[in-house]
């Protein structure tokens, strides 16, 4: 059983003033692991949050299935077993944050003891025990993000869809967020997370998905899409003609900077050293050597950009 499928997955949009339909979901397959941290990432409109509306159940297909911990999605079975904090949230602002786990939790019909050491347990993990008797609208937008998060995992789903949960926050409330994250995926739950925070994603997941056009152009675990390639500077007393074609046959790419400066990209890490071989037995002086494997925002600005050409 996944945590998420999705089979065909389609949305259409069609204008009630005429225009033409907007295909926002494009026969989506997606197959989430149980027990994975999952990144869904994709460029302003590739249809991450319709596909999302779909999974819990706020919009309907106009093709396709998806299943949510193997109950069709948005039926009372899988809404039961997920918790799910938007991007563009809006909570009582009048309530205290205890007043609105309280909320919350009745509306989940947990039992008044499970919800009383829940709500204790939550706001410890979210890092706002302390403000449990102040009013939402006392809070920052990254504090309220935290109770947006404590909210979404009270009643103890087995999977959290976060939609941006660390736009708002600030380099130490999105490491509470990674904490949270890795806390949840050391119980068996799934976390199910979109972010335009490549770096975030990429410390946080497991999976990867790449949506555009409402379509999936990758998708993978993190070490088989970035298949370790690597990109090394290299600075030298001066590159000359000998030491570029030395390079040229080790590697995938190779651009002068300047007279002393030169770029290389090779597809695997263990050819990072046969570099600095190459360089010394083309009689290169070396002052400096610096690789670096490919990021995941590498990765994704190539894939991107090469589906738009």
């Amino acid at each position: 059983m996944w945590a998420i499928e999705t089979r065909g997955l389609r949305k259409v949009f069609r204008p009630l003033m005429g225009g033409n339909p907007v295909v926002a979901v494009d026969h989506l397959d997606l197959q989430v692991p149980v027990g994975t941290v999952f990144g869904f990432l994709g460029p302003n409109g590739a249809g991450k949050t319709t596909t999302i509306q779909m999974l819990i159940g706020n919009v309907y297909p106009t093709a396709g299935k998806a299943w949510v911990l193997g109950y069709p999605a948005g039926s009372i079975q899988a809404k039961k077993r997920l918790g799910f904090l938007p991007e563009k949230f809006q909570f009582h602002d009048f309530l205290t944050a205890e007043e609105l786990l309280r909320l919350h939790g009745r509306l989940a019909r947990m039992e008044p003891a499970t919800l009383n050491r829940r709500i204790d347990e939550v706001l410890e993990l979210v890092g706002l025990m302390e403000r449990r008797k102040s009013k939402i609208r006392e809070f920052s937008k990254g504090m309220q993000q935290r109770i947006g998060l404590a909210q979404a995992i009270l009643h103890d789903p087995e999977l959290v869809i976060l939609d941006e949960p660390t736009s708002a926050l600030d380099p130490l409330g999105r490491r509470r967020v990674r904490e949270v994250i890795q806390y949840l995926k050391q119980r068996g739950k799934t976390v199910f997370l979109n972010s335009h925070l490549l770096s975030e994603v990429e410390r946080s997941c497991d999976y990867v998905a790449i949506l555009n056009k409402g379509r999936i152009v990758k998708q993978g675990t993190l070490d088989e899409l970035l298949v370790n390639r690597s990109v090394v500077t290299i600075e030298l007393s001066q590159v000359t003609p000998t030491i570029r074609e030395a390079l040229g046959r080790i590697a995938q790419k190779v651009q002068p900077i300047d007279e002393r400066r030169i770029v290389v990209e090779v597809e695997q890490e263990r050819q990072v050293p046969e570099l600095a071989r190459a360089v010394i037995l083309a009689g290169g002086e070396l002052i400096s050597f610096q690789a670096q494997r490919e990021s995941l925002e590498d990765l994704f600005i190539q894939t991107i950009e090469g589906e738009s050409k």
